[in-house]
């Protein structure tokens, strides 16, 4: 699988992001265990979760997918060729609280929430840290000295910005600057090849989808990357059962999935695979995150990062409307 590289560090990340989200809740620790196993075996190295997966479920206190990762990671070893990203910003400071109860990025609390990840890991340091939020009622010089103190530290080797837009990231960065701190090298928001409808505001709360202005910020800013997660919008795109929802019920979205069909049949691959492809043939540095249900679901979408789909696809699949 290739890479490119991140941060000021220029750490080689897998082209494939593989999200832990529902590693040791939805899927069992056999099953996990495999996902991850196998993820390794194609060439994979660069791992997703947070501090608070998955504390929705029945019974979830959101430690149990750093906690399965911790296990597998006792069990298999190799630490130092792995990129291991988490996040501090949504969990919830009171049991069964929502988005607007979530744990705040004062500079104290970002450096107990990383030591409480590294616990549930075994691990003494992650290669990436994110806000998992903007969290605007404190202050951006907080926030930065806080995660400024975990690279300081060593507990961190880059930090980034989930469910950020770019001017917010910018200014971060700006203060970031002027105190000498660790900036954001990489950007997480939601984004796939279906577009949703112009001015839409997504049903789930606090979810930030990446828009045109993004993605220029992130070609045009060297070190940086846009993770993209629910790329293949949890299956919607090949399981008929998933509708995409009224977000996406406009009239560009048939016309893009009428041209998604074409190219997939001339290059004899499925939706989500060219979905993949055109995701990593943006001019910004892209990197999916997918999440997986189980082994043959990782081999289909590891197929689709290793598809080179030529220009002329690309610019098809780009310019349908």
């Amino acid at each position: 699988m290739e890479r490119i590289e991140l941060g000021p560090d220029r750490i080689g990340v897998s082209r494939l992001c593989l999200g832990a989200m529902a590693l040791g809740a939805v899927q069992d620790e056999a099953t996990s265990f495999a996902i991850l196993d196998r993820f390794r075996e194609l060439g994979g190295n660069f791992i997703d979760t947070a501090n608070c997966y998955m504390f929705w479920v029945p019974g979830g206190t959101g430690d149990e997918s750093e906690l399965l990762l911790g296990r597998w990671l006792a069990a298999r070893g190799g630490r130092e060729d792995l990129v291991i990203a988490t996040k501090a910003g949504r969990r919830p400071t009171v049991p069964g609280g929502g988005l607007e109860a979530s744990e705040p990025l004062s500079r104290e609390r970002i450096v107990q929430a990383l030591e409480e990840s590294l616990e549930r890991l075994g691990t003494d340091y992650v290669d990436l840290f994110w806000s998992h939020r903007d969290d605007r009622e404190t202050p951006l010089e907080a926030t930065v000295a806080g995660f400024e103190e975990t690279v300081r530290a060593g507990k961190a080797r880059m930090v980034g910005a989930s469910n950020h837009v770019a001017w917010r990231v910018e200014r971060a960065r700006a203060v970031a600057d002027r105190g000498g701190a660790a900036a954001y090298t990489a950007m997480q928001n939601r984004y796939s090849y279906v577009q949703p409808r112009p001015g839409t505001h997504l049903p789930e709360g606090g979810h930030v989808h990446a828009s045109a202005a993004d993605l220029d910020y992130v070609a045009s800013t060297p070190g940086m990357a846009l993770l993209a997660y629910s790329s293949l919008l949890s299956g919607a795109y090949t399981n008929r059962a998933k509708p995409l929802g009224e977000h996406y019920d406009h009239p560009g979205t048939e016309a893009r999935l009428r041209v998604l069909d074409e190219v997939a049949a001339e290059c004899g691959a499925t939706r989500n695979q060219v979905v993949l492809a055109w995701l990593i043939g943006h001019e910004a540095p892209v990197v999916p995150l997918v999440g997986v249900s189980s082994v043959a679901q990782l081999e289909e979408v590891c197929a689709g990062v290793d598809l080179k789909l030529d220009p002329e696809q690309w610019r098809r699949l780009s310019e349908a409307a």
